[in-house]
């Protein structure tokens, strides 16, 4: 679960009774989808013929180009996540990812689900047998995505990951 039980207004958008501006919802999108197409390569490196996750990508970049409607993006999201279904490991944890940032043009809170999945994508591609190697890989990850972060989201994410780190499988820990 990544998710809240009490959504953060700062992550809701103005029209639905929320703070969160459409240029900052498109910020937020832009950057999860960066976050999944850094590992894409684990899922695509396992299914070289299966274009969803990065159809997934590609969907979240266009709606914030006004290219797609929000539920053709959320649609793609969840092809990503199906192609996910029967894979294990780092290859199914990009497919998440790639699902999870399609999704946050529907809900901007997907945006840390794209990021935690892309985390675990790392750890899991790491090695199992080296189990400190697999957090080093994951920290490193973290601190690759928040260095994509845009300026005029990038406390907001970080306070977000510092509220649901638990609920996020503890990815984002300093």
């Amino acid at each position: 679960m990544i998710l809240p039980a009490t959504p953060d207004p700062r992550l809701v958008t103005i029209r639905r009774g929320g703070t969160l501006t459409d240029a900052d919802h498109h910020l937020l999108v832009l950057w999860a989808a960066t976050c999944a197409e850094h590992v894409l390569g684990l899922f695509e490196s396992e299914r070289p013929d299966d274009p969803r996750p990065r159809d997934a990508i590609e969907h979240a970049r266009a709606w914030t180009r006004g290219e797609v409607t929000m539920m053709t993006a959320r649609a793609a999201g969840g092809h990503a996540m199906g192609a996910a279904r029967d894979l294990r490991g780092a290859p199914r944890f990009a497919a998440y990812a790639a699902g999870q940032a399609a999704c946050v043009a529907h809900v901007a809170a997907h945006d840390l689900g794209a990021a935690a999945y892309a985390i675990k994508a790392v750890r899991a591609a790491a090695s199992v047998d080296a189990p400190a190697e697999s957090e080093a890989a994951g920290r490193r990850e973290c601190r690759w995505q928040r260095d994509q972060l845009p300026s005029a989201v990038r406390e907001l994410v970080l306070d977000d990951q510092r509220a649901r780190n638990d609920i996020c499988w503890s990815v984002f820990d300093d």
